[in-house]
């Protein structure tokens, strides 16, 4: 089987190869109440506590500055017997993982602990209000209407993965975030997933039992676009809504500030597939509401980690935007974006944009651009803001387009990724049916 045994940091450093870790020294001190010397002179006590500072010894079989964020007893039960959830702070909260007790350096302890964290009973024992509370705030929308407590409470509950892994077709993938699974797939360190119709299993056998009798070969919806071995289908919720309840539980493993909603009436989720001679494999999707008052073409996006960075999130993007024009509208992702969204969209409008304004030698206005491209007026202005090529002269915008300065912007912002062929893109827009 192939495997996705590492997965890369977005924040410049690379999850390694190898998952092996050498052991670094361990506690000394008597059985009841070990105890080792700190950075700060101070005896280091185990179990450590939640929110403590060490070193701890990475993949890279380095030593990285870490925090706990939680820990667990293991079988044996002694105060040595502990494993510590970890946030590498140099990292994004992505790689935070289970480490063992050797991979800490107990010389370089710095005791921090969190006011209202130290008693983690108390503080994970949520209400089934607020447990509820949670769960009914969509997947596919962002914090932007929670209040700080209710984010605070989210995070707290949401901190430590409950998955560590899944297999997909013919990937192991390691995990990024918390997904509310049913409590009763909480405890699996790995859940196996049918890559056609998504559902989920904790056993290995499950899947291939599964696996003999699904008869789905490409996701349960209308196939819209093929070009070559590239496939997007259009999948409605309120037709299919465990397929849309069972992808958005697999998104949120790789999404982070997004909460999970069973509701999935009222969106369509354009799943783009890679095709072979065994059926139609998932590689990433978007999903979009049917009925948007605020203008956005995009509220979720996804390329599964096995597929990243070889331009699917940019064709994603391109495919949106595609849809946006055959319904005459302009679009917008709904916000917030997360970091690497952002980043996406800035490369894509950026590219679309100084294309055009290199044909037209800048003599274009943003209402022409956005009639052209169906990129929202806000976002053009935004673009080309960040990018020094728009002035105010007179009341209004004026553009700049000197062609030396396109072609830089241009070149920063890299290859444009896989082309939608719109002639192969077969859809109408949307409508209700009576």
């Amino acid at each position: 089987m192939g495997s996705m045994k590492e997965v890369k940091a977005e924040d410049g450093a690379a999850a390694p190869p190898s998952n092996g870790v050498a052991a670094v020294p361990t506690a000394t001190g008597g059985p009841d109440n070990p105890t080792r010397r700190g950075r700060s002179g101070s005896a280091a006590v185990l179990p450590l506590e939640v929110g403590t500072r060490v070193m701890c010894r990475w993949r890279d079989q380095k030593p990285h500055p870490v925090k706990v964020i939680e820990r667990r007893k293991t079988c044996s039960g002694g105060p040595n017997d502990y494993e510590y959830y970890v946030h590498y702070t140099e990292f994004n909260r992505r790689l935070d993982e289970w480490v063992k007790l050797e991979q800490l350096d107990l010389d370089t302890v710095e005791t921090d602990v969190d006011e209202k964290v130290e008693d983690k009973v108390t503080s994970l024992k949520m209400t089934r209000h607020q447990k509820r509370k949670i769960d009914e705030t969509h997947v596919e929308h962002g914090h932007e209407e929670l209040d700080a407590a209710s984010l605070r409470e989210h995070e707290e509950f949401t901190k430590v993965k409950n998955i560590a892994k899944i297999e997909l077709g013919r990937y192991e993938i390691d995990t990024w975030y918390f997904s509310p699974f049913p409590p009763e797939y909480s405890d699996s360190p790995k859940l196996y997933f049918c890559e056609f119709c998504l559902n989920f299993m904790k056993r290995k056998e499950q899947l291939q039992r599964h696996m003999r009798k699904c008869d789905l070969k490409h996701p349960p919806g209308d196939e819209i676009y093929r070009s070559g071995t590239l496939s997007m289908f259009e999948v409605d919720g309120k037709k299919n809504k465990v397929y849309g309840q069972n992808l958005c539980y697999l998104a949120k493993l790789f999404l982070d500030h997004k909460t999970l909603y069973y509701d999935v009436d009222l969106f369509l989720f354009y799943v783009l597939c890679e095709c072979d001679d065994r059926g139609c494999h998932m590689v990433g999707y978007f999903s979009k509401e049917k009925h948007s008052e605020e203008s956005y073409n995009l509220a979720c996006i996804l390329t599964l980690p096995p597929y990243q960075r070889k331009g699917y999130g940019k064709f994603l993007i391109a495919f949106s935007y595609e849809l946006s024009k055959k319904e005459g509208k302009v679009g917008t992702p709904e916000r917030p974006l997360s970091d690497l969204g952002l980043l996406s969209y800035r490369g894509y409008w950026t590219r679309v944009l100084l294309d055009i304004l290199k044909k037209h030698k800048g003599n274009i206005s943003i209402k022409e651009l956005s009639d052209m491209t169906a990129i929202k007026p806000d976002d053009i202005l935004s673009t080309l803001q960040t990018l020094d090529l728009i002035q105010y002269r007179k009341g209004q915008h004026v553009i700049c387009a000197d062609p030396k300065v396109l072609d830089r912007h241009l070149k920063a912002a890299g290859r444009g990724g896989l082309e939608v062929d719109v002639s192969k893109l077969i859809w109408t827009p949307y409508k209700e049916q009576g």
